[in-house]
């Protein structure tokens, strides 16, 4: 498809990317989402969390929601979305990634931008419970490039899957990961990598053969993190290995269902790699939409509910 011309118009205050990416993830609220958990047991015998909302009336449509890096099932963007969907009679399965939840998981390894297998063992959950026949995903941030790769891998998808929205999407992951070590995000980096080693730090004694105090001492950097842990956790050489076979912009070419990519020209996170403009064009089932606003998630709209938010639900509703 070509690339779609976005109608996106912000408030004048929220035109810079800093302040519309601050206010979304610090000040945003929402309320009246009421979220009911089920934990699941993977292959692996670790688990995940899903929070699960519902639209009024029993419904046969749902939407699988993904969060970014060290978020949540309530982050007020999986919340926004959650409610606009639940109040069209759509359901909705926020998922929590392993150690996301409150509680950490159970295994050395944990989550990662590619870790597709957790998402597929998600959708078969969801299909389990033979209520839907209809099924979306959206995903944010790190969960956009997770479900991008998800339908791009070859996988036989259920019929039952119909469309996908990934909302500022690090299609390359060796360039988002650039664009966060840079000084203008020197701020944003210091935060995720602080969570990051956070959570890493009670597996040195649950798991001292796999890492030692003076490899949690070396990571200084989010590469760090992905060179000493994330990488070596999930079967990947070092974080140029992981980035290289996890990034999605590799796998958009095979995607066979209507896939809709949200990502603002002025994202700080993504690099140039990050807009697929020759992919979209050359793919049908591949729309993108590149706003000249709307920061690093942050599509601040009238009514509390963002423009990605409502493109969502647009787009699962045409498609």
């Amino acid at each position: 498809m070509p690339v779609i011309e976005s109608t996106y118009k912000p408030p004048f205050w929220a035109r810079k990317s800093f302040v519309s990416t601050v206010f979304s993830g610090l000040a945003r609220k929402v309320k009246g989402v009421e979220q009911t958990r089920e934990r699941i047991i993977l292959e692996d015998t670790d688990f995940l969390d899903l929070d699960w909302s519902y639209a009024k009336q029993r419904s046969n449509k749902v939407i699988i929601l993904l969060h970014g890096l060290e978020g949540r099932a309530q982050r007020p963007y999986i919340t926004g979305a959650a409610k606009l969907f639940n109040e069209n009679n759509i359901d909705a399965c926020a998922v929590n990634f392993r150690s996301c939840s409150g509680e950490p998981n159970l295994l050395f390894r944990s989550y990662h931008s590619g870790a597709t297998e957790d998402l597929d063992a998600v959708v078969q959950h969801v299909l389990s419970k033979g209520q839907y026949d209809e099924i979306y995903i959206k995903g944010i941030s790190l969960g956009a490039n997770m479900v991008l790769k998800y339908v791009g891998e070859g996988r036989a998808l259920p019929t039952e899957l119909k469309s996908v929205i990934a909302v500022s999407s690090p299609c390359d992951l060796k360039g988002s990961c650039g664009e966060l070590l840079s000084l203008k995000n020197k701020h944003y980096a210091i935060r995720f990598l602080g969570h990051l080693k956070d959570k890493l730090k009670p597996k040195l004694e649950q798991f001292p053969n796999d890492i030692s105090m003076a490899d949690f001492n070396a990571i200084k950097t989010l590469k760090d993190f992905d060179d000493i842990y994330t990488s070596k956790a999930h079967g990947f050489k070092d974080a140029l290995d992981y980035y290289e076979k996890s990034s999605c912009s590799q796998f958009l070419p095979n995607i066979k269902i209507p896939a809709l990519i949200i990502n603002a020209l002025n994202d700080s996170f993504l690099s140039s790699g990050c807009y697929p403009v020759k992919e979209a064009k050359e793919n049908p089932n591949v729309y993108l939409e590149m706003p000249k606003y709307g920061g690093h998630v942050a599509f601040i709209d009238k009514g509390n509910v963002y423009y990605n938010e409502k493109r969502a639900l647009e787009f699962v509703t045409e498609n």
